[in-house]
């Protein structure tokens, strides 16, 4: 997903955890190869320069440190840092996968996520409900109405997305909020 949104005079390298670096954006359609996908399935490309290798030396990348920033989609995310990412009481789930390496070998972590669940509830919270991928390891939120930083116990909303508002989000969202006086709208 990140890949897709990389402007093109922006020099970024992208790894996937199951033995890429240098990912590319998605293929356009009919010219997927169903041998080149990332860590969950989906159809890449891989850029000039880019390398395969296998999940021990990728592994060893992640948990070297090696791993400037990780972005991760979430199913909670609290503002102590703490994140559930892989598993729904009652679910069956094939477990946390390399999240919790991602987490703790990055320098920054961002979490990924709507704002709200298919019920409606926000899934920023003030305590994670569901077990906990990792704790205290969450910089930086970015859902669909808002960027948000995670600091001193707290959300600091930095950008909302018009058309949401500031106050939409603080009504919508069942966490402790701090609008920083920077914060901004921006149109996507």
């Amino acid at each position: 997903l990140v890949a897709n949104h990389v402007p093109a005079d922006v020099a970024i390298i992208l790894q996937s955890e199951n033995g890429l670096i240098g990912l590319g954006p998605a293929p356009e359609p009919g010219k997927e190869d169903k041998d080149l996908t990332n860590a969950g399935a989906a159809p890449v490309t891989i850029l000039p320069g880019g390398a395969f290798f296998d999940s021990a030396m990728s592994f060893a990348i992640i948990r070297g440190g090696h791993v400037d920033y990780t972005v991760l989609g979430v199913l909670e995310v609290d503002q102590e840092g703490n994140l559930a990412n892989y598993k729904i009481p009652g679910k069956m789930v094939p477990g946390m996968g390399g999240a919790m390496d991602l987490t703790t070998g990055s320098r920054l972590v961002i979490a990924a996520t709507t704002h709200l669940e298919k019920n409606g509830s926000s899934k920023l919270k003030r305590r994670c409900s569901l077990p906990l991928t990792a704790v205290h390891e969450v910089n930086y939120v970015v859902t669909d109405v808002g960027f948000f930083e995670i600091s001193g116990g707290r959300f600091h909303l930095r950008e909302y997305f018009a058309p949401y508002t500031a106050d939409w989000i603080l009504e919508h969202t069942d966490a402790d909020i701090v609008i920083d006086e920077t914060c901004k709208e921006v149109t996507i």
